[in-house]
């Protein structure tokens, strides 16, 4: 049996997808669905219950045997202010759960941040988690995970992946947190225009931000193969390896349509102008040495997200 919390979320059903075509369907979907609408990412896949975050760990007190644990539940927003709703779903939640999944032996799974390198200022590499920076309260929840993960030497044990910026199907019910992809290809159908926000750093021109974007389709992927890898263990990051600007990325979707770019420049709200960063590259070296993954290309993903899921009326992975 295969535990997936957050599987009805982007990353989460997306992963559900990927265990379906490898063939497991004994799978344990976890999430808090209330009255989202992403129920629907899943529609059409194959799991073998559906549990209530809250509802897990009594549930888990009826097993001793559990294949592996995905743990890709938590609030994803990068703007939540609650600070005390961020250490109880993303620091208190997933070391619950990894100390369960230890204690029995299962494989465990979960979902860190490039948030948490914070400005970026002590390096994108993953060869330690700590003397990071992060610049908001998410980052900071994923970064006390990471860090009691190597506090109590748990690196040898479980897998961790700090993704940097995921875009792809699934993720339409993300609200203000939905990739750039995909607001820019609504805004391109509704206006024949895309808004970026202004740079306020010398060093960038408005739009030339960057950014290391990931198709969901790789997270995926590399997520599966540590699946079926249990001797690979640490925390990793999960990006391509190469930023690249909002320009870039709006231009893919232009071009994915057939379209003259035209994009406007736009004020950056106050609330996010001291927290922004400007530039983020995964250091992938500890990951490609185990796995040798290829990532797909910026132009490819986003042509491919938007071609045969975007342009569909139930575009879902």
């Amino acid at each position: 049996m295969i535990v997936l919390t957050g599987g009805a979320g982007f990353i989460g059903s997306a992963m559900l997808s990927r265990l379906n075509e490898a063939g497991y369907e004994n799978i344990i979907v976890v999430d808090s669905l209330k009255s989202s609408s992403k129920w629907k990412n899943l529609q059409g896949k194959v799991f073998n219950d559906y549990l209530d975050k809250a509802d897990l760990f009594s549930y888990l007190a009826h097993f001793d045997t559990v294949e592996a644990i995905i743990h890709m539940g938590a609030c994803s927003s990068t703007t939540e202010m609650n600070a005390d709703y961020l250490m109880d779903n993303n620091f208190k939640y997933s070391r619950r759960l990894a100390e369960w999944a230890l204690e029995k032996g299962a494989r465990f799974i979960y979902a860190s941040s490039a948030a948490t390198y914070g400005d970026g200022s002590n390096d994108y590499s993953d060869e330690s988690v700590f003397g990071l920076r992060p610049l908001n309260m998410y980052g900071y929840s994923k970064q006390l995970m990471d860090e009691y993960v190597y506090r109590n030497r748990l690196e040898t044990r479980l897998a961790g992946f700090k993704f940097f910026n995921v875009y792809g199907p699934n993720e339409y019910h993300k609200g203000s947190m939905k990739s750039v992809v995909y607001k820019s290809y609504h805004q391109i159908i509704a206006k024949g225009s895309v808004e970026l926000f202004k740079s306020y750093h010398m060093d960038y021109s408005d739009g030339e931000q960057k950014r290391d974007f990931i198709y969901v389709k790789d997270v995926v992927e590399v997520l599966y193969k540590f699946l079926t890898k249990p001797e690979w263990n640490g925390i990793f990051n999960l990006g391509t390896g190469e930023a690249r600007s909002w320009n870039d990325l709006v231009k893919a979707v232009f071009k994915a349509l057939d379209l003259p770019a035209k994009i406007n420049y736009i004020d950056m709200p106050d609330n996010l102008r001291g927290k922004y960063q400007y530039f983020t590259q995964a250091n992938t070296e500890k990951l490609l040495s185990l796995t040798g993954y290829k990532m797909t290309s910026l132009e490819e993903g986003v042509r491919d997200y938007v071609i045969n899921y975007l342009l569909k009326e139930d575009g879902n992975l």
